[in-house]
């Protein structure tokens, strides 16, 4: 099917931002993690926004300003390397001059691994032991599976990337059962390599398929995989889901990701069905 979101009925749960985009010809689809698919970091920037305030300030009060520069950072670099966000930590450290014993950017990712896994491994036992509810519902933006499923059954290749830690990603999908959608075509983070930056792998799947930038659809719901695939003129669905309901909007997420120059938006994926029509 070949159509432009222009000539599409109006939708409540489908914003079109870019009337031109040319829908109908996807072939392969990245998606992002956190907040795209998983909700398991749920409440993760109330974790790295206090840290990097803290090691900024070393016990010192904290500058004017500080506190709206760290958050406004976080906000705009979601979805980049983690080890880039604690790059960019060290250097404010150094630039602001108040630790007595500065870290590198290791350890200060090593500080926020610490303080991150332990209510990631808390809500990954929570839903684990909870049988009551299936694990969609506890741990996923709603209709996640159903739109992957809906993707792979129509022949589409998929692929996952993401900031957070290779080895973390790996437990993370394995834990949502997702990991047989993408084939082997995992990419996390690797501190000793730039190979699995988004906008790495997003070159690397148009290159080695010889792809047009309408056979490539990006799903995420951060401004940096947004950009790459925008630059590329890959379709770029942007996911603004409210990640404790999993489901509705995030005002603030829709935001960065119109921003970004996101061409579509959703808040979810209970309408899978009625996408997908579209899409491939």
């Amino acid at each position: 099917m070949s159509d432009r979101p222009a000539d599409l009925p109006s939708f409540p749960w489908l914003e079109v931002v870019n009337p031109a985009v040319r829908l109908g010809h996807v072939r392969h689809a990245l998606f992002d993690f956190d907040g795209t698919i998983s909700v398991i970091r749920q409440g993760w920037e109330n974790i790295m926004i206090p840290l990097m305030v803290e090691m900024i300030c070393d016990g010192q009060p904290a500058p004017d300003g500080l506190a709206t520069e760290v958050a406004d950072y976080v906000d705009r670099s979601t979805g980049i390397l983690t080890i880039e966000q604690m790059r960019w930590l060290e250097e404010a450290v150094h630039r602001y001059g108040l630790a007595k014993h500065p870290g590198t950017a290791r350890d200060y990712k090593q500080i926020y691994n610490e303080r991150l896994l332990y209510p990631v491994r808390q809500r990954l036992a929570r839903a684990q032991q909870d049988g009551s509810q299936p694990i969609d519902d506890l741990l996923m933006i709603a209709g996640a599976r159903a739109f992957l499923q809906g993707l792979a059954s129509r022949g589409v290749a998929l692929y996952l990337a993401s900031g957070t830690d290779h080895v973390y990603i790996q437990e993370e999908a394995a834990a949502l059962g997702v990991t047989g959608f993408f084939g082997g075509h995992i990419y996390g983070a690797q501190d000793d390599t730039e190979a699995y930056t988004k906008e790495r792998i997003i070159q690397r799947i148009m290159d080695e398929h010889n792809l047009r930038g309408e056979e490539l659809l990006v799903v995420g719901d951060g401004p940096v995989e947004i950009r790459n695939a925008r630059s590329r003129d890959a379709v770029t669905l942007g996911v603004a889901a409210d990640e404790e309901r999993r489901q509705g909007l995030a005002p603030r997420k829709r935001e960065r990701l119109l921003a970004a120059g996101v061409d579509l938006i959703v808040t979810d994926f209970l309408h899978a069905d009625d996408l997908l029509q579209y899409l491939v």
